[in-house]
């Protein structure tokens, strides 16, 4: 029964860490914009936006990242035979990739608290979409457990990443 308690809890973290990856993103996006902004609209969205990340990324998206690798490490603890199988090497490795993402996102956060922007709007959207990515093949590898389906997986990644650039394009066309 444990072990069913655990899993939901950090599937429940699991859940809401990429709602909060998903729209941090997403402020950045609009923080980027506000800063190119003519100044009275600047004055009024940036700090209201800077609050806004600041909520999400310290009250909602850090400490379920923090919660989701406590109780996933509990579940692998009572799997421990999962070590041994390539489709749960896979996913750990796109789930290292995943805390890499995070912690370049608090790069950008911290950057964009500051005021200062290195990426577009549009890059801001092309970097949203990692995350999709790596949620599809973290959700694929552990529901399947192979590896073998990693290959059909791989080529629905590949298929996915297209398809969001080519929308992420049409979207900018149809913005402009």
């Amino acid at each position: 029964m444990t072990f069913e308690y655990l899993k939901a809890l950090h599937i429940i973290f699991v859940v809401t860490w990429f709602a909060g990856l998903f729209y941090i993103v997403r402020l950045f996006i609009y923080q980027t914009e506000a800063i190119e902004r003519p100044e009275p609209e600047r004055q009024i969205l940036k700090p209201q936006l800077d609050l806004m990340a600041s909520r999400l990324w310290y009250i909602i998206t850090w400490p379920s990242a923090i919660l989701t690798l406590i109780f996933g490490s509990l579940v692998l603890s009572q799997r421990m035979g999962y070590l041994e199988m390539g489709f749960m090497h896979a996913k750990l490795g796109f789930v290292f990739l995943l805390y890499c993402y995070h912690l370049w996102c608090h790069k950008l956060f911290r950057e964009l608290q500051a005021g200062r922007t290195r990426w577009s709007s549009t890059q801001l959207r092309i970097w949203n979409e990692a995350s999709t990515l790596l949620l599809f093949a973290i959700v694929f590898l552990i529901v399947l457990k192979s590896t073998m389906s990693m290959v059909w997986g791989l080529a629905g990644l590949i298929t996915l990443g297209v398809t969001l650039m080519l929308a992420i394009k049409g979207y900018k066309k149809f913005r402009n």
